[in-house]
């Protein structure tokens, strides 16, 4: 089932993500209902706050040829455990911010560590738009937007755009 996604600004968007203690079937639903979601934004990632649920959830796959097998990934719990000196640039943009873009620098390079739907502790390191990706959807979990990373102005022109197409949504 394919659920809404909360648009910046929200207040729920900022809050800090419980930690699941025990996956039940409720929760395995919520990670498909997500992935869905997701595929069809379309997008490459999704945490549980920005459908409105604060668990320690995120949903991702960043393969994006049109002749390769997806690879989506289930995280609950998922914690970075080391990160690169190397860092990385690329242009982010959010599910929750459609339409707007911004560079962001990163580690260009994470170990993750994380309970897959099935209970299993899995670790694992990621490069590239995957290492991107998974610090953005953790960065939900805390409640940080990757507009957290720009500078005050950029920051406000984002907010004050999204406050625009928020009430044009309200009026359609």
């Amino acid at each position: 089932m394919k659920r809404n996604i909360l648009l910046h600004p929200d207040p729920r968007l900022k809050k800090h993500a419980d930690p699941v203690a025990d996956l039940s079937d409720e929760l395995r639903s919520l990670a498909d209902d997500m992935l869905a979601t997701m595929y069809e934004a379309p997008g490459i990632g999704l945490a549980a706050p920005q459908v409105g649920v604060l668990q320690r959830l995120v949903v991702m796959d960043c393969v994006k040829g049109e002749n390769e097998k997806p690879r989506p990934l289930v995280m609950f719990n998922p914690e970075i455990i080391s990160v690169s000196d190397e860092t990385n640039v690329y242009e982010e943009g959010c599910l929750s911010i459609p339409e707007q873009f911004a560079d962001v620098t990163r580690p260009a390079e994470v170990e993750v560590r994380w309970i897959d739907r099935d209970g299993t502790e899995h670790k694992e390191a990621f490069d590239g738009l995957w290492a991107t990706c998974v610090q953005r959807e953790i960065d939900h979990l805390d409640g940080k937007l990757f507009i957290d990373y720009l500078k005050p102005l950029k920051r406000q022109m984002i907010t004050r755009k999204m406050v625009k197409y928020k009430r044009e949504l309200a009026r359609a």
